[in-house]
């Protein structure tokens, strides 16, 4: 995705009644939605876009507000130990959610915006975790785990409880 990025929108973020194709000119410095960065994982919810970034020599999530055309603060996300990925948001813009590997091991965090918040939602699970994605309302989390030996879904509420069995 190193090259200019174009998104296709719904009504959602730009008021129209059909898809939109949004231009976000390249910004070299990487204060923009486009930069010269590798950028993976988009995840629309409304007039945000939450997405993996390399800008700082690390991979690190960012939430880019669509409206205002600017890149979010994220005070306590990233950290200099983790790789993350497979960003979520809310609809509101206020949750989020990613894949984060530290040392080998992946874990599922949920980040609060409004409190600074980062929590870690697997720590107790002896299991590899992979895609994690946040309801439209920011109160459940699904996940794939591995917990049994093959890839089962999970389902857990804000605070780390879990809501539905696995799916098989």
């Amino acid at each position: 995705m190193r090259q200019i990025l174009a998104i296709i929108l719904t009504s959602l973020l730009v008021g129209c009644a059909g898809p939109q194709f949004l231009y976000y000119p390249l910004d070299p410095g990487g204060r923009s939605l486009n930069s010269p960065f590798t950028e993976s994982d988009p995840y629309i919810a409304g007039r945000y876009i939450v997405f993996a970034s390399s800008r700082r020599n690390r991979q690190d999530i960012y939430l880019f507000d669509g409206v205002e055309q600017r890149l979010i603060e994220l005070p306590g996300l990233n950290a200099l130990d983790a790789i993350a990925s497979d960003p979520s948001v809310s609809e509101d813009g206020n949750t989020l959610v990613f894949l984060a590997n530290r040392q080998g091991k992946s874990d599922i965090y949920l980040y609060n915006r409004q409190t600074r918040q980062l929590r870690n939602l697997t720590q107790n699970l002896a299991a590899e975790v992979r895609n994690p994605t946040l309801s439209a309302n920011g109160q459940r989390i699904a996940f794939e785990s591995a917990q049994k030996g093959q890839w089962d879904l999970k389902v857990l509420d804000r605070r780390g409880e879990s809501i539905l069995e696995e799916f098989n």
